[in-house]
């Protein structure tokens, strides 16, 4: 069998097994809806990573657009907050 390429694009059926070590109480929530909606705990953790690095990849656009804004210290922010009543 050939290896895939590193920089080979992704075929959406392509799995890899990895073990994932989850909370008692979120393995039984994920087993139960699998049960009622017949999505694997599989699928619902791969839904619930891809909605991970989409608001990561929303996240970096907005960094990105606000980049050249005016920033001010960590500090200030607080000095600012204290100074108007709300600390």
């Amino acid at each position: 069998m050939a290896k895939a390429r590193k920089d080979a694009p992704l075929k959406k059926n392509r799995r890899r097994v990895t073990t994932v070590y989850m909370d008692l109480d979120v393995s039984k929530a994920a087993k139960m809806k699998a049960a009622v909606t017949g999505m694997s705990v599989s699928d619902q953790v791969n839904e619930a990573l891809r909605e991970r690095l989409r608001e990561d990849e929303r996240d970096l656009e907005m960094i990105k657009r606000r980049r050249h804004e005016p920033s001010i210290p960590y500090e200030e922010f607080l000095a600012d907050m204290k100074r108007r009543g709300l600390l």
